[in-house]
């Protein structure tokens, strides 16, 4: 069996053994001394053996019983089932409709109470379902034995509701070796002549009930391709993104609404989300089931007045605006909806906060008049229809200020758009309909766009999504993906953690990459293409590319014969060697494999080390000819030769799989000046040094570490003090050093310096004088609203000096303290501390820090020791 990382997690929430997992490829079926089939897990796929039963025997897949009165999803969802079979044992299998009786081994799929075979098996009690029944989403996969006396065993895949069945079946394909990313990243499947499961049954179920993404920042990359591919953002578009979000266990979807109305753009839309299991949501600002994008179509059309989007002058015009809406989930027919989590409150027009000093009640009545319509619509209580507010950007001000929200909304918490999560929940912790977060992994908005690679380090998401959930935000996660590519990788983590974030502990998150890899590219490579991805993680996440140029990091000094670098050149020093040890794996790779290395692999690695290559170049061509130097035209070729190759890395990624992702990596990200980009693609500014040699040799020195500066990683502590209930934990690929420290479990309330929850360091001071200790912390907001966050430090003996950070996020220009300190931040993505101590003595100290406050992430100790003349004795 191919272990994937989402495998892993459901294995953990299982009570199975992670690292027998991770180290296990292939499960052998065994028969116990009773004849029945026995190995572990239960009810998984194996390869090797004939002891199991057989689901694809010689190539021939069983065929697959469903109910005659199965809902549509439950039947795509065996469609899709039957085509995954075929696409593993190379022979296509019947979807057949159940009758009273059955007389030959098959698949029975279907949900509780509504397939006559499986409701037969219950009532013998041959299958138990009482861990499911009455859960949303949970499913059971069970091999049983002798259902009827003519039958030797079925498969059982029964979900406690539509979406149930649906996961269970892929979970299924996913263990064979279907991955959700098949389409999306063209990972190929690999055959198997014969495909047994194990005896025995198994449970799953959600542990955050909605689980979506929301694409967005749309144009110019995915709109581009989708109408190439599909004709537009069309139904021939959403099939395939529906069907990977099922496939990754997520449930819901804020389709793309830059000028786009998933409704009205195509009719089909509608009546497909719901057929195949999806429920339908509109992003932060579009409210009762709307996309904004009809108000401006009706805003631009002469013939219909609707007015200004204001609620106070133009109410009327908005509630009838809103009221079609709600009619158009209802138009399923009989009286019932197309499934749906439906956005109440406002926003300003297209994306704006509304009017300064928007008054709280005004909201609340906007709130109320949404609800009566959703009432008279729907012609039930308000209550009995999912709904969702959105405290995004300046709404979190009204509800922190008293704004009295109905108790069964979902309040959905936002991050600041850099993937720092600004409030959690503190009042109403018991409220019906609960809490959520809205992440993001792009952005269109300040300090910079980000929008064309993945820069997305996975250890940060989990950080901040396992606070959100050990703070009660467990009813909806929904993260922004942009263009969805080239961002894979998070979206499969995201969504993964989302099924069971209790399971999502550090271990696993730590092999995530090796499932991933593994799924994709086989066991063989797993290990190194997973260190790839880890590592690209880490340095892609330093900077965003939009925020890259030729001052990003300071370069050194000229020197003869040799350059000095420094902190520029010790970035570029890794994305080569990142680079280099790319390639040599790349000729691993095989043919048919290609396709998904170079999307996943090769383009992300090469596209951000060429853009390093180039700005490096351009700040040495720029000190350099300043000077007369003839090196400068050495590194004036290279910024032009490496702007050509991002146009060729884009042109590749365009033509890989005859040209499937044409249009998609478009997205401009080079030469910004401020937060908007650039309407095109624009070199550096480079300079030539006339009437000298241009064929002149460049080489490079480093620059050596001062002796009286330590750097320290936070995970290489000499003593960790686990009091509290709290341990220190090592997160590794979390930050910009080897790994961040964390105390655990988050979301726990403060503690006083006399706990002693310290982590302590080894510092050698080489003289008498000061130490000046600069924190390096992963960059975290307070998610209380407390007045900031706070952590202790001292040396030795020396008295604690309590420290306290507090940074405001702010979706526009920054003008306190605080909200430069937070842009600083993201754009860093570090936040730096200082403390000082005086009067140290020479020789070994040690310096302690404490935890006070939850939500800290310490990475990284630098310490600068200076020297000062020592008091008379």
């Amino acid at each position: 069996m191919l272990l994937t990382a989402r495998q892993v997690i459901a294995t953990a929430s299982r009570k199975l053994t992670l690292r027998a997992i991770i180290q296990t490829a292939l499960f052998v079926c065994v028969i116990s001394s009773s004849g029945v089939f026995a190995s572990e897990p239960p009810a998984s796929v194996c390869f090797e053996g004939k002891s199991g039963m057989p689901l694809i025997n010689n190539g021939q897949p069983l065929p697959i019983v469903i109910s005659e009165s199965a809902d549509p999803a439950v039947k795509r969802g065996a469609t899709a089932f039957a085509e995954d079979l075929y696409k593993i044992g190379g022979s296509a299998t019947r979807i057949i409709e159940a009758g009273d009786t059955l007389k030959h081994p098959a698949v029975l799929m279907g949900v509780l109470g509504n397939h006559p075979l499986i409701d037969d098996l219950v009532s013998q009690g041959k299958v138990d379902i009482s861990t499911i029944k009455g859960e949303w989403e949970a499913f059971q996969v069970a091999v049983v034995e002798k259902p009827w006396p003519d039958v030797e065993h079925v498969l059982v895949i029964v979900g406690a509701d539509r979406r149930g069945a649906i996961y269970g079946a892929f979970d299924l394909s996913e263990q064979m070796g279907v991955s959700p990313w098949y389409w999306f990243a063209d990972v190929p499947t690999v055959q198997h002549k014969n495909v047994f499961v194990t005896a025995g049954s198994v449970t799953d179920q959600p542990k955050v009930r909605y689980r979506g993404i929301f694409i967005n920042d749309e144009d110019p990359a995915l709109k581009g391709w989708a109408e190439k591919k599909f004709g537009g953002v069309n139904s021939g578009m959403y099939e395939r993104v529906f069907d990977l979000i099922l496939r990754l266990k997520g449930n819901y979807i804020w389709p793309a609404m830059w000028g786009k109305s998933f409704h009205l753009d195509d009719p089909k839309n509608t009546a497909l989300a719901d057929n195949m299991g999806i429920v339908m949501g509109t992003s932060h600002h579009e409210p009762m089931a709307r996309a904004h994008a009809e108000w401006r179509r009706k805003t631009r059309n002469p013939c219909i007045g609707v007015g200004e989007w204001d609620y106070e002058t133009n109410s009327e015009n908005i509630k009838t605006f809103w009221r079609a809406g709600i009619e158009r989930m209802m138009s399923k027919g009989n009286g019932s909806s197309y499934e749906s989590l439906v956005t109440v409150g406002m926003r300003g027009d297209g994306d704006e906060p509304m009017s300064e000093g928007t008054a709280i009640d005004l909201l609340e009545k906007i709130v109320s008049d949404q609800r009566d319509i959703i009432a008279d619509v729907t012609d039930a209580p308000a209550d009995a229809t999912p709904q969702v507010w959105a405290l995004y950007k300046e709404v979190l001000d009204y509800y922190e200020k008293g704004m009295t929200v109905p108790d069964d909304v979902t309040l959905l918490f936002a991050d600041d758009n850099w993937g720092l999560v600004r409030r959690l929940p503190t009042k109403e912790l018991d409220r019906e309909g609960g809490f959520g977060v809205y992440y993001h992994f792009d952005y269109v908005g300040v300090p910079r766009n980000y929008k064309w690679n993945n820069t997305i380090q996975i250890g940060k998401v989990w950080q901040q999504m396992d606070l959100s959930y050990q703070r009660g935000a467990r009813d909806l996660w929904v993260v922004n993906v942009g263009d969805l590519k080239p961002i894979e990788y998070p979206i499969d983590f995201f969504l993964t953690m989302a099924w069971d974030p209790e399971a999502m502990d550090t271990q696993a998150l730590a092999q995530y990459a090796t499932g991933f890899a593994e799924q994709t590219f086989g066991r063989e490579l797993a290990l190194e293409i997973a260190g790839l991805i880890q590592r690209y993680g880490t340095y892609a996440a330093t900077r965003k590319p939009e925020l890259l140029n030729q001052n990003t990091f300071a370069i050194g000094s000229i020197g003869l014969p040799s350059l000095k670098g420094g902190p520029f050149y010790q970035h570029v020093k890794k994305w080569r060697q990142l680079q280099r040890d790319m390639i040599r794996v790349k000729a691993k790779i095989g043919e048919e494999h290609y396709a998904a290395f170079f999307q996943l692999v090769e383009w992300p690695i090469s596209a951000m080390s060429n853009l390093y290559e180039m700005y490096f170049a351009a700040a040495w061509n720029k000190v350099l000819a300043e000077e007369g130097d003839a090196r400068a035209n050495h590194f004036q070729q290279i910024v032009t030769r490496n702007f050509q190759r991002d146009a060729e890395l884009t042109d590749q990624y365009h033509q890989i799989n005859d040209g499937k992702w044409d249009g998609m990596i478009n997205q401009i990200h080079m030469s910004y000046v401020t937060w908007r980009h650039p309407e095109q693609q624009i070199m550096p500014p480079v300079s030539k040094v006339d009437g000298v040699k241009n064929d002149i040799a460049v080489s490079f020195v480093e620059m050596p570490q001062p002796v009286h500066i330590q750097i320290i990683n936070a995970g290489e502590f000499s003593n960790a003090h686990n009091n509290n209930g709290l341990t220190w934990t090592r997160v590794e690929h979390l930050g910009q050093s080897s790994a961040a420290v964390v105390a655990l479990p988050q979301g726990k309330a403060a503690t006083r310096v006399s706990d002693n929850v310290a982590l302590t360091y080894k510092i050698e001071q080489p003289f008498y004088g000061s130490a000046n200790v600069t924190l390096e912390l992963s960059p975290t907001l307070d998610t209380i609203g407390q007045g900031g966050m706070r952590l202790a430090v001292t040396i030795d003996d020396e008295p604690v000096q309590i420290l306290n950070f507090d940074l405001h996020a702010t979706g526009a220009g920054q003008h306190t303290a605080e909200e430069k300190a937070w842009a600083k931040a993201v754009v860093n993505n570090k936040h730096t501390i200082d403390v000082r101590f005086v009067g140290i003595s020479p020789g070994e100290h040690v310096l302690k820090i404490f935890r006070i406050d939850d939500n800290v992430v310490l990475e990284k100790m630098i310490i600068e020791s200076i020297q000062t003349e020592t008091p008379a004795s």
